[in-house]
Parts: structure tokens; sequence; C-alpha cells
């Protein structure tokens, strides 16, 4: 059965243009975080985990790669694109 209810990060995000998944691959699990891009041009971090909520967030993709890299962030290959 498919569920017909929105996930959190859907309710945030409207016009999406694409989505990256990033990982912490030295944590002892895999840590995931969600890079979303609208069509504004904000790029945000979600954290799954956290109940979808923003963590990180600016104008400029290179920030916002920038903040994921630092924290050795590694991002899963693939965009997943609008």
């Amino acid at each position: 059965m498919v569920s017909t209810t929105s996930s959190p990060v859907h309710s945030q995000v409207s016009d999406w243009k694409f989505v990256e998944i990033w990982i912490d691959p030295t944590s002892e699990i895999p840590y995931v975080l969600l890079l979303i891009a609208d069509e504004a041009e904000e790029y945000k971090i979600y954290d799954p985990k956290e109940n979808y909520t923003v963590i990180f967030a600016s104008s400029s993709y290179d920030e916002v790669k920038n903040f994921l890299v630092e924290d050795e962030y590694e991002q899963v290959r693939g965009r997943y694109q609008d």
C-alpha cells in the first residue's frame, strides 16, 4: 500500500530543482544528509534523522558543498533532478 501522506521535507520544499544525497562514511553507521536546491536558487541541507530539519542554507551551491565537505561528508554518486 502506498502512503498518501507527504514527507516532512515535501511540505517544506516546493518547485525543487535537484536533490543530492551526502553521507558521512566515517561514522559507525553512515549518516545521511539531503541537499535540495529549489527553483529560487536556494540550497538547503536537511537532516532526515532530525525530522528533516534544515541544518544549513545558502544561495550559493559552493558554500553549501563546502559545508558538507568540511564535515567530511561525501556525495553519493549522482544527482536526482526534477
